[in-house]
């Protein structure tokens, strides 16, 4: 129960004292100069002592979304090996917007607010606004860095992220190479000055696999024996093991015949062995001389997923090679090949009409 006891300072005025005692609960005491606000906090901490919100509540009070951030960069960004700079970076931007205000003030209107000036800010980079997929990354990070201020240490109560609404973004890019595309392309690989670019271009259209998967895969992740390779380094942090075969089996198993004693990557850099090589500037070149436009690396992942959809293998075979974490990701390739849904209107008619 409340007692709320009223005091009287030096200069006259008056004070309110509450103390807030509960059966197995540590006595909670406040003071106030209105009598109202006195009566207002002692309903509101009430129900939140009786819910085990209150410890919560206090921390709230206590922090600043500045320490949260400071908190999460120094404690748990050095552990995100794939993201941990890029959640560094977006996270201090909230911080320089909003980082004196106390995680108790926080609300979706704030939020809301920061998201849509975020939203409007000109990319360094492109000098282009950012784009809604980029602004909705920001407001991950920070939502992240709640939940585990929530899990982990107590402060917060509950994740105010989830009822800010994120921005529309267009549907995932699917870009291919159409067969004269692919052909002049990998006939300016094969005449790179760069020896391995064709090998790495082949590779990642004939596995679907990502740009660091390819880039950094090792030797000892190959399986000539059985025709597969294993990608260690995944976006899902799941190792997923893809079939090797035909051109791309022939390239790496040729490849494998001069072996390297100072690293075991099978792409690795000239400058450094243990670091694999970056093959931006010698592809880019290559798509100028091919004259191939709105082309990026990571769109052979996209090549070979089309070509596997245009060959009829079904979708969830698609998604288990491409690694794809729900069948969501797979179906955007769908409209590549309409002829499973024109199988399965001919076997409807056939049995309703004979």
């Amino acid at each position: 129960m409340a007692q709320i006891t009223e005091r009287i300072r030096k200069n006259g005025e008056k004070s309110y004292l509450v103390r807030i005692r509960l059966k197995g609960k540590p006595q909670v005491i406040a003071t106030f100069n209105r009598l109202t606000d006195a009566r207002i906090w002692v309903s509101t901490t009430e129900t939140e002592i009786r819910d085990g919100r209150y410890s919560s509540v206090i921390e709230a009070r206590k922090h600043t979304i500045g320490d949260l951030v400071e908190r999460y960069i120094k404690d748990v960004c050095p552990r995100k090996r794939k993201n941990g700079h890029d959640y560094s970076m977006q996270l201090n931007w909230w911080k320089k917007q909003i980082g004196n205000e106390l995680l108790s003030d926080l609300t979706p209107a704030m939020i809301s607010e920061q998201r849509d000036l975020l939203s409007k800010t000109v990319s360094f980079r492109r000098k282009t606004e950012m784009s809604n997929a980029t602004v909705n990354r920001y407001m991950a990070a920070l939502s992240t860095a709640i939940s585990t201020a929530i899990r982990e240490w107590g402060w917060m109560e509950d994740n105010l992220m989830r009822k800010v609404s994120k921005l529309k973004e267009p549907r995932g890019r699917i870009r291919y190479l159409s067969d004269d595309e692919r052909e002049q392309l990998l006939t300016v690989c094969r005449e790179s000055h760069n020896k391995d670019l064709y090998t790495a271009v082949i590779l990642a259209l004939s596995t679907g696999g990502r740009r660091i998967e390819v880039w950094n895969l090792s030797w000892k992740n190959v399986d000539f024996q059985n025709g597969f390779i294993t990608f260690l380094e995944t976006k899902n942090d799941e190792p997923r093991s893809v079939p090797l075969a035909g051109h791309a089996f022939e390239l790496m198993m040729e490849r494998s015949k001069v072996p390297r004693i100072d690293t075991d990557l099978v792409f690795p850099s000239p400058k450094n062995p243990q670091n694999h090589f970056d093959f931006r500037r010698p592809f880019l070149i290559a798509l100028k001389a091919a004259k191939i436009e709105d082309f990026r690396w990571h769109d052979l992942r996209h090549c070979a997923a089309s070509y596997l959809v245009m060959a009829g293998v079904d979708m969830r075979t698609v998604g288990e090679i491409l690694g794809h974490k729900t069948m969501q990701m797979t179906q955007r390739y769908s409209h590549l090949s309409p002829e499973h849904l024109k199988d399965a209107v001919t076997k409807m008619n056939l049995k309703i009409f004979g």
